[in-house]
């Protein structure tokens, strides 16, 4: 069961951000010298995936431009002889085959997963969430991948929360199967501390079998019209089995001020060209 594409919901208000998010989208917020968005894709295709389904918005045309062949800007690197960015900008054209597909509304992260249901097909695929940046030496989707060949089923992951912050996440009630790996008993969306079955909340990563986009079929609107990916796994769940595993590394949710932040300064430090410099200059500011 090999895996070889993938949805990057990037359709987003990005409301935490306000105002820098009004006419930029969030995904195009640069942390350590290039945007959320590229990040996404390069560990899609580091990870096998060669076609890449991205959810926009109306009237964001920057994440299309991004990617797209610039022959002007080439041009005029080529006559610097600045052979180094050229190929930047080839590598970004090359890492892998987009579709854009335009969220008209924001309803929800089930309605941007199942508008791709004509590029996925009948095949398992990844979901990337860009907001939720994983800073370690192995990618989010690469540590999953074995477990999704294992047990050949759905596989997302899950990171231990403040007891008080599962009212932010999707939460699971978990069987533990071996270290930092769990069967999924039940999914809750958002609960409050006291009604949460767990501190173990879904993050940004998810392998999905293509069953999903029937459940998303079936999966009722919660209170605010929006259609749910953890409702939807929850319906998935009584068909098959689900599993979770708890990443390694460090996650920066990258939406909200003081993740940026923080990805900013750790990405920042590890610069191969800058990364000395900026340790220097923040050892004066602190």
């Amino acid at each position: 069961m090999s895996i070889t594409k993938a949805v990057i919901p990037a359709a987003g208000w990005g409301t935490r951000l306000l105002p820098v998010t009004k006419t930029q989208p969030k995904e195009m917020l640069p942390v350590g010298g290039k945007p959320l968005i590229q990040f996404a894709v390069e560990e899609a295709a580091e990870a096998g995936i060669t076609d890449i389904t991205i959810i926009i918005s109306p009237n964001r045309q920057a994440i299309i431009d991004y990617f797209a062949p610039a022959p002007d800007l080439a041009a005029v690197l080529t006559r610097k002889n600045e052979l180094g960015l050229l190929n930047d900008l080839a590598r970004l054209e090359d890492l892998a085959n987009l579709t854009y597909i335009i969220q008209e509304e924001p309803l929800g992260l089930g309605h941007a997963v199942a508008l791709a249901h004509a590029t996925i097909g009948d095949e398992p695929f990844a979901v990337i969430l860009p907001d939720d940046l994983i800073d370690h030496h192995e990618s989010g989707l690469r540590q999953m991948l074995p477990i999704f060949i294992e047990y050949r089923t759905s596989v997302i992951a899950v990171e231990t929360v403040d007891a008080q912050a599962t009212r932010k996440y999707g939460i699971i009630r978990p069987e533990r199967v071996s270290e930092r790996i769990y069967k999924v008993d039940e999914l809750v969306e958002k609960p409050s501390p006291e009604a949460a079955p767990s501190t173990l909340g879904i993050v940004g990563r998810y392998l999905i079998t293509p069953a999903i986009f029937e459940a998303l079929a079936r999966t009722t609107p919660d209170s605010r019209g929006e259609i749910q990916l953890t409702d939807a796994l929850t319906v998935l769940l009584t068909q098959q089995d689900i599993y979770a595993l708890e990443l390694q590394g460090t996650r920066y949710d990258t939406g909200e001020p003081l993740g940026w932040l923080e990805a900013q300064v750790a990405y920042g430090l590890k610069h191969p060209e800058a990364g000395e410099r900026f340790r220097h200059r923040l050892r004066r500011l602190i």
